[in-house]
């Protein structure tokens, strides 16, 4: 078995700064589609749009995957926090990454270290209490 976790919030931050700094031309802003809704309203949807929800998506499959316990999952956690430092250095340094979509990317790599670690702690502490009571 590998001990070496993989954060999934790495796949949209490569995706943003591929298409950013590669295809340099292409707007996050354009459509991709618009639906008509029964309401009347047309719902725009825009590139940026796609990419967030996509990251939000790969957010719950990190929370998921922060409820497991083992020296897997500690790796997975440090290798969160490195992608949001180097999120937020790119965020800080780079002009073409000082976009309200980066932010937000950035935000929800931010979420996911949080909530790994704190599941991490409270899953912890319910262990040591869980032991605690087979040894009465």
């Amino acid at each position: 078995m590998s001990v070496l976790g993989f954060p999934l919030l790495l796949i949209p931050f490569a995706i943003y700064n591929m298409i950013v700094f590669l295809t340099p031309g292409v707007s996050w802003t354009s459509t991709v589609t618009t639906v008509h809704m029964m309401s009347g309203q047309d719902w725009v949807l825009t590139w940026e749009d796609l990419l967030l929800a996509f990251s939000i998506f790969l957010l719950w499959i990190e929370i998921i995957k922060s409820t497991r316990m083992g020296m897997r999952t500690i790796v997975d956690h440090l290798l969160a926090m490195a992608l949001f430092i180097a999120m937020l250095v790119e965020f800080l340094l780079v002009q073409r990454a000082g976009t309200s979509t980066f932010f937000l990317l950035m935000t929800i790599a931010l979420v996911d270290v949080l909530a790994g670690f704190i599941i991490g702690i409270r899953g912890s502490q319910r262990q040591v209490e869980v032991q605690g009571v087979d040894k009465i």
